[in-house]
């Protein structure tokens, strides 16, 4: 149907190539005839070990309440997070996801004009969200070892510039920038860009983490943003968070819609920050996926990128077709083709029993 409407649309959106997720588990068992309980998913860096007693305690009573609408400013929850990391809740953003707090960013940063850094082969939502506000978005290429190079991304930089990202541990490659890397760029870095420092990952980071908050509370033009959904299995509720001068806090609650983060989520959010246990069940849990995935790929030849996160990519040739050939038997993994890189798989680690299932399976399509 041809509605007149659309050609109104506004061309950044029309240009688009919306974000594909890893597929449900309903729709490959659906595709293939397969049985849901006996589908292995392990595409999206989802929580291996489930979700957090804790916060599913908080959200059982948070329930009843459903009916009102959430604390708009999430005041219980930004004071947790402000103890947590030592800082003032003015130094806190709440978003749906950290991914709202990236689009919260395009918001107030994206202006006619400007532009942004990243690397290639990094979080594929920094370009889309410039693709979206109409912004130049320079992708730098990667070091051969697909670990970001920053001083080639502080040469793509000048007057323009308004935003550098930086996705550290990386996704989809899982490579580490690490602290005097971090630092060096800091000393370096013009005054007028804001430096984003999406941690993802940090929580259960199989590597050390760079001090990124240092410079929070140093009050550099630098934002943390971090997440909920990876280290506590709250992938679901959509809930994460910047850490920033509070300046830049105050520019993001600007734009920020009311209500944005609902009622059980910021209740889960609360409780999960207390639940250390579960944070080092989890990490233990991707150690030993680590260790065991790699001694698999080790056996049969394929290359992989050392990763610092629970999830790793690994060089199969045509990662298109494996990940074909590994859906029709009930493994869910993520090609990356839309990331530049073809020849690659990216998996996450999951339990002992989804790796040793993903590595037979793996084995058997090669």
């Amino acid at each position: 149907m041809n509605l007149p409407i659309l050609e109104k649309v506004n061309p950044a959106v029309a240009a688009l190539q919306p974000y594909e997720p890893g597929r449900p588990i309903e729709e490959v068992a659906r595709q293939f005839g397969l049985d849901p309980e006996e589908i292995v998913k392990l595409a999206s860096n989802e929580s291996a070990i489930g979700t957090s007693p804790k916060a599913l305690a908080a959200m059982q009573d948070a329930l009843p309440e459903s009916y009102r609408y959430p604390d708009g400013g999430a005041w219980h929850l930004r004071n947790k997070l402000a103890a947590h990391h030592g800082v003032d809740r003015e130094l806190i953003a709440i978003g749906n996801g950290s991914n709202e707090i990236l689009e919260l960013l395009g918001h107030v940063f994206m202006v006619p004009g400007s532009s942004v850094v990243s690397s290639a082969h990094a979080f594929i939502v920094y370009k889309l969200v410039a693709q979206l506000f109409g912004v130049e978005q320079r992708e730098v290429p990667m070091t051969s070892g697909l670990v970001h190079d920053l001083d080639a991304m502080l040469a793509a930089i000048d007057d323009s510039t308004t935003l550098v990202f930086i996705c550290n541990p990386n996704n989809p490659t899982g490579t580490m920038v690490p602290n005097d890397a971090v630092c060096q760029f800091m000393e370096q870095v013009p005054e007028h860009v804001l430096v984003v420092f999406d941690e993802a990952y940090a929580e259960i980071a199989l590597a050390p983490m760079p001090d990124t908050l240092q410079y929070v509370h140093d009050n550099r033009p630098v934002i943390v943003t971090r997440t909920f959904s990876k280290a506590y299995g709250l992938a679901g509720l959509r809930l994460g968070y910047g850490l920033a001068p509070a300046p830049i806090i105050h520019c993001l609650q600007q734009a920020r819609q009311p209500f944005n983060v609902n009622l059980l989520a910021q209740a889960a959010g609360c409780a999960a920050l207390d639940d250390d246990a579960f944070i080092k069940a989890g990490v233990a849990t991707y150690h030993a996926g680590k260790a065991y995935v790699e001694a698999a790929c080790r056996k049969l030849a394929l290359p992989f990128i050392p990763t610092a996160a629970n999830f790793m990519l690994i060089e199969v040739g045509d990662g298109a077709a494996v990940t074909g050939a590994l859906q029709a038997k009930g493994v869910i993994i993520r090609p990356v083709a839309g990331y530049g890189l073809p020849q690659y798989i990216r998996m996450n680690f999951g339990t002992a029993a989804e790796n040793e299932c993903f590595v037979d399976a793996l084995a058997d399509v090669l």
